[in-house]
């Protein structure tokens, strides 16, 4: 049984954090179920283990965490919906490739509800939307997935852009990506509300994340 909860307001990011890590300990030691948080945090960049220093063009604007997630610089504010997903992989297949693959189809599948046709492209890590209004070859990051696992536990997770300010990913080089940009649903004409993507995100949990 997964427990969902979800965070109105904006949660600090080192509150999350301790919340997320005593969770996965607790889980760790068959202690709490496993556990799916949405929330938003107020504006920052992450650091992941492959961050690359070049990649923080401006490392005054807002706070930046170290983290140990996979990934490189990526940013969190209002308006993006982070999805900490805190499941057991012991019970799921011991499969990180199988587990990682879930969760791209997942945020695929809940973007289909909205009929935004969004895919995942090799050499490049998160979901993507094509862009053909900005060019034939253009496409744009509308999703990024960060995820740890530890003893087969997994934490951090995905985020996906409802309506943040777009503006804000300026300040670094998403995920290393210097050649493509970053949109939002609310940028790509799609008015969805957060409370609308929560209930597809939990409608379509259950289909995406089932062996395979």
């Amino acid at each position: 049984m997964v427990q969902w909860e979800i965070s109105d307001g904006e949660v600090d990011y080192h509150t999350a954090l301790e919340k997320m890590e005593n969770h996965v300990q607790k889980m760790i030691q068959d202690e709490a179920c496993e556990k799916i948080w949405l929330l938003e945090h107020p504006p920052l960049y992450t650091a992941g283990t492959s961050a690359d220093e070049m990649d923080l063009i401006e490392p005054n604007r807002f706070p930046v965490f170290e983290t140990k997630r996979g990934g490189q610089y990526t940013y969190h504010g209002p308006g993006q919906r982070v999805v900490y997903l805190m499941l057991d992989l012991r019970k799921r297949g011991r499969d990180v490739r199988c587990f990682v693959r879930q969760a791209e189809n997942w945020i695929i599948q809940t973007l289909s509800d909205f009929n935004i046709k969004a895919h995942i492209t090799p050499g490049r890590i998160g979901v993507w939307v094509p862009r053909p209004d900005k060019g034939n070859a253009r496409e744009d990051k509308i999703a990024a997935i960060g995820l740890r696992i530890r003893r087969w536990v997994s934490f951090h997770g995905i985020s996906i852009n409802v309506e943040p300010e777009l503006e804000h990913f300026s300040g670094i080089v998403p995920c290393g990506i210097s050649d493509q940009s970053v949109t939002s649903i609310v940028d790509l004409g799609y008015p969805i509300s957060m409370t609308e993507l929560d209930k597809a995100l939990i409608d379509n949990f259950d289909a995406c994340f089932t062996s395979d």
